[in-house]
């Protein structure tokens, strides 16, 4: 459960005992999906088998069908036969089968082990082929294989980025253990960042994709680190008297919007990626906390209890005179920003249900995008469709996503663990 949940905004900011909802006791952390939702306007595709795909230790077929049929805006239609890119194909009996377009591909095994994995993409409309594309890849990466070939179909028949090659970071517990884990957007491939014995919240990603802040408790106080996946070393940023909380990258990768309570009440202030260079935003009397950067860099969402409860704030990024944005219900927190700055999305409780909601900022609509009731950590996919969020089943916690529109619903049901905080990495280069 969220720790505004729990208490009130000026109790919480960063404390072991927000992390109260972990489960104890759990195995190894293994993720499934499961679809349990689907959009309108479907865009009817045959997938037809890779041939020698059999040679992969996945399924590339496989894993493409999964990625478009759980996005929830195409209707896979069973194939039944292996097609490879050079197969003569009859596009009048694809028609005839309802599909608009058809995938085809193979895989053949390469004499330093590795596979080099095509694929074409051809609308059965118009008989012509609308992409296609060869990769070599060892076997330990025919899944991101297979998730790339799936993200330039969906970019192809959709006119949007596909996002099922990102990465997504969460955090388990496992036992006494906690792991700061990175994994496919599928939630396949999980691997652990981080194991300490301490807690670790609010990871976030670095635009570049290569780093994640977060904070620990290693030093049995809530200090804010970044660390190079790919590296593993670890940087301090903000070790100060106090909590020190809830970082957030600017768009450019080279600060960190965090909060802080050095002074006393929590404010927030931005402090250099790589430490130093600290500089304070707000000076209330209020709790000011979750600063989030807008999409340009020029403005930051935060959480304050300046009007009496929870709401979220916008201010210059340099800080300055802030202005409400959230009205309806008397508790919203945790702000995210859509990547193309249009949409907020933020927790509200009503009616004792804690949900995520998404607010059109040009036309201040409301709309709640989930059903579940007790939901936190949101965070936008890189392409800004989808809002994948914690939420709590039974006395654990899991992940599901969501569609802006509230259409498409899925989640990534847990086997044996214990998921929280969620964040979508951005796209990769």
């Amino acid at each position: 459960m969220s720790i505004f949940k729990k208490v009130s905004v000026a109790a919480v900011i960063v404390t072991v005992a927000s992390l109260s909802g972990f489960g104890l006791g759990s195995a190894y952390a293994q993720i499934t999906v499961e679809v349990a939702g689907v959009g309108s306007n479907q865009i009817p595709i045959a997938i037809a088998g890779f041939s020698d795909e059999a040679l992969t230790p996945q399924q590339v077929t496989g894993i493409i069908k999964d990625d478009l049929g759980r996005s929830g805006y195409f209707k896979i239609i069973d194939a039944n036969v292996v097609l490879n890119e050079n197969s003569p194909i009859n596009f009048g009996d694809w028609k005839a089968k309802g599909a608009y377009a058809l995938v085809v591909g193979s895989v053949q095994s390469l004499a330093d082990g590795r596979f080099d994995v095509r694929y074409k993409l051809l609308d059965t409309v118009k008989s012509s082929t609308l992409s296609g594309f060869s990769q070599t890849t060892p076997p330990s990466r025919v899944r991101l294989a297979g998730h790339r070939i799936a993200d330039d179909i969906y970019e192809k028949l959709t006119g949007v980025r596909g996002i099922f090659s990102t990465r997504i970071a969460y955090v388990t517990k496992a036992g006494a253990e906690y792991r700061l884990e990175v994994a496919d957007a599928d939630g396949q491939g999980a691997i652990p960042a981080l194991r300490s014995s301490e807690p670790i919240i609010s990871p976030a990603w670095s635009p570049d994709g290569t780093k994640v802040a977060y904070v620990s408790f290693e030093k049995r106080k809530p200090v804010i680190l970044v660390q190079n996946l790919i590296t593993g070393e670890r940087i301090e940023v903000a070790n100060f008297k106090g909590n020190n909380s809830a970082p957030a990258w600017s768009p450019d990768g080279s600060k960190l919007a965090v909060a802080l309570s050095r002074d006393g009440q929590t404010q927030i202030f931005t402090v250099s990626a790589s430490g130093g260079n600290l500089q304070k935003l707000t000076s209330s009397s209020s709790i000011d906390t979750e600063p989030q950067y807008s999409a340009d860099g020029q403005s930051i969402y935060f959480l304050s209890d300046r009007s009496g409860g929870p709401q979220i704030y916008k201010m210059s990024a340099s800080g300055g005179d802030p202005k409400r944005v959230t009205f309806t219900g008397s508790y919203n927190i945790t702000p995210r920003i859509s990547p193309d700055g249009k949409t907020l999305a933020y927790i509200s409780r009503r009616d004792g249900k804690f949900q995520l909601y998404v607010l059109d900022l040009a036309s201040g609509q409301e709309l709640r995008v989930s059903d579940t009731t007790r939901d936190e950590s949101p965070s936008f996919s890189p392409n800004g469709r989808y809002i994948m969020y914690a939420t709590d089943s039974g006395r654990r916690g899991e992940l599901s996503v969501v569609s802006i529109d509230g259409k498409v619903k899925y989640k990534l049901p847990v086997q044996a663990g214990d998921f929280r905080e969620p964040t979508w990495g951005p796209f990769m280069k």
